[in-house]
């Protein structure tokens, strides 16, 4: 079912929380073993979805009333495990709740569980979290994507109506685009980082996933906003329900030539001609654009980003928390710790971090990084002077095949090449179903201007409307 139908039900009192929570818990047990879509569940759901019944009956508002909502393993929950899908964190149990989880939990929503993720949020598919991979609804032999992909996958497979996610180069929109669902990542500062664990803490953003735009929208609207308890944090207030059905109509969308050069699949280049023959169709100008500085936007990203991870992973260390490998001293425990706890391809991130931060290189890479992020910001300025929007491809190709891309790091980091610019930059971005190549789905990404985030929503939902939600993953029967 779609959230806003189930809230609506819930409220009216043709269902409950508790029925609800049954009806997807007996899902999941069916479809479960065949996705590997959570970590965990959460066993004190039931609780919260008696909580929820008894607010209701007090007379209480609830926007999410009885919604089972899926959470990311990076998202704090106070009192249930949160592990990023790695060893390192296999037993840690967070004293409180990440700032969205309250919000959800103050709109009504019931915590289902906690979703498969690439270990600490690094990768592409879901194939790097020590609890095993996460497989695609539309095609069990493929990847689902990733960093998010448990998130992804438990949309499409309606495990979960909506879902949230963590997006620092294009996890929640890569795996959206690969499972045919809504994937939004907003304004750096929209929506709060607080309890969330860090990956690159100038790249995360919280984002959201969800079947319909609508259903986006409702999600977006209760978990943004300002936090006093994150820095980063903007006071813009959430209006993206308002947005739906604003006229479309007279807005240019600037499709950005080097996004188009090569690489992408014949599915990927239909599905944008028809974007393009649709969108003219309610009134929409395309034009042509060109963001120069995008061919260097992979290879920045992966510098600012592994330097970062460099430095927020330095905490694992066997003292604090987490797995604790003994050594006979400090210096061997730290080393047992994260030689046993850490991954492969996290330990190659933390490696190439270290690297381009150390002494004699740190100006031949990251400083000529962070130059080439500053002129990919002031390339997309000038574009956005000649559009509303910009419009690129999700992704390059379809979901590819489970181990795949494993064994070549760079194809991998390659899976990213349409979604880095945007974390680089801080922009907001969607990535919409748009189409088919043969029986998967391809994506569509949107970009908007910092803090108008809600214009993507208005063009999602007139696309939505005007194709009659053919692309987006249906609920599995």
């Amino acid at each position: 079912m779609l959230a806003q139908e189930i809230a609506k039900r819930v409220r009216s009192g043709e269902t409950t929380p508790s029925e609800v929570l049954a009806a997807y818990l007996a899902r999941v047990e069916r479809l479960e073993p065949q996705l590997h879509a959570f970590i965990r569940l959460n066993p004190r759901a039931l609780e919260e979805a008696r909580r929820v019944e008894g607010r209701l009956a007090a007379g209480e508002a609830l926007p999410l009333a009885g919604v089972p909502v899926a959470l990311k393993d990076n998202i704090c929950t106070r009192g249930l495990e949160t592990t990023c899908a790695s060893r390192v964190l296999a037993s840690f149990v967070p004293p409180y709740d990440a700032t969205v989880v309250e919000r959800l939990r103050q709109a009504g929503a019931v915590v289902l569980g906690k979703t498969n993720m690439d270990e600490f949020a690094m990768g592409s598919s879901t194939e790097y979290s020590a609890f095993g991979p996460t497989r695609n609804p539309w095609d069990p032999e493929r990847v689902p994507g990733g960093t998010s992909g448990g998130s992804a996958a438990a949309v499409a497979a309606d495990l979960a109506p909506v879902a949230l996610g963590t997006d620092t180069g294009g996890s929640v929109r890569q795996p959206a685009a690969f499972c045919g669902v809504y994937g939004f990542k907003p304004t750096y500062g929209r929506i709060s980082r607080y309890g969330v664990v860090a990956t690159a803490s100038s790249l995360d953003q919280v984002g959201t996933l969800a079947r319909t735009v609508a259903d986006l929208a409702l999600l977006t609207d209760v978990v943004s906003g300002p936090d006093p308890r994150d820095s980063t944090s903007l006071e813009a207030e959430p209006r993206f329900a308002q947005a739906l059905g604003a006229p479309v109509g007279g807005l240019t969308v600037g499709v950005i030539k080097e996004a188009l050069a090569e690489g992408n699949s014949p599915g990927v280049l239909e599905a944008l001609e028809r974007f393009r023959a649709v969108m003219e169709g309610r009134g929409v100008r395309f034009v042509e654009v060109s963001v120069p500085t995008l061919r260097y936007a992979l290879a920045a990203y992966y510098i600012v980003n592994t330097a970062e991870i460099s430095s927020n992973l330095a905490r694992y260390d066997g003292t604090l928390y987490g797995l604790r490998v003994p050594g006979e001293d400090s210096v061997e425990t730290m080393m047992r710790t994260r030689e046993k706890g850490f991954g492969p391809e996290a330990r190659r991130r933390i490696l190439m971090g270290t690297f381009v931060l150390s002494a004699g290189y740190y100006a031949a890479y990251y400083g000529r990084a962070l130059r080439a992020r500053a002129r990919l910001k002031a390339d997309m300025e000038a574009a956005f002077a000649q559009a509303d929007l910009l419009l690129t491809p999700t992704s390059p190709t379809p979901a590819f095949r489970l181990g795949e891309k494993t064994g070549d790091p760079l194809a991998m980091y390659l899976a990213d090449v349409d979604t880095v610019a945007v974390n680089l930059v801080g922009l907001p971005a969607m990535s919409l179903p748009a189409g088919f190549e043969g029986a998967l789905p391809v994506g569509l990404q949107l970009v908007a201007p910092p803090l108008r985030d809600e214009l993507l929503f208005s063009l999602a939902q007139a696309f939505e409307e005007a194709t009659g939600g053919q692309f987006a993953r249906q609920a599995l029967p």
